[in-house]
């Protein structure tokens, strides 16, 4: 599977979909990593194909348990009482350039350019536009 399909989750998105389903195994497709700005998580089952250090350890230090596909799928062979959430995928880097023409109206692309000086494909077609 390609990296764009397992995009990263974060303790705090998981823990933010999960509430009110704590008996619930969560399953991610991709890698669970750590977020300083959480105090306090919750105690999970988390199942996912990697874990970061920091996560596993918060992760486990809460009361939770760490499983990989193979453990799930000895625990839930049908993979009932799970719950499947997978990280953004539009927030990388390379779908910002997607989209309408940078500098026309509406759009939201950004540029590919060398630099953003004045010199740098910047003031083109912008006289008749208010």
């Amino acid at each position: 599977m390609s990296k764009v399909n397992r995009p990263p989750m974060g303790l705090n998105r998981i823990a933010r979909y999960s509430k009110g389903k704590e008996e619930k195994i969560v399953v991610v497709v991709g890698t669970v990593t750590d977020d300083a700005r959480m105090r306090k998580v919750p105690a999970l089952k988390i199942c996912a194909l990697k874990f970061t250090e920091a996560a596993r350890a918060r992760i486990l230090q809460a009361g939770g348990e760490c499983l990989t596909f193979d453990q799930l799928a000895l625990l839930e062979p049908k993979g009932t009482n799970t719950l499947l959430l997978r990280g953004p995928k539009n927030a990388r880097e390379a779908t910002k350039y997607r989209g309408p023409a940078p500098g026309s109206k509406g759009s939201h692309t950004k540029q590919k350019v060398r630099h953003k000086g004045r010199k740098f494909e910047r003031a083109r077609n912008t006289r008749g536009r208010s």
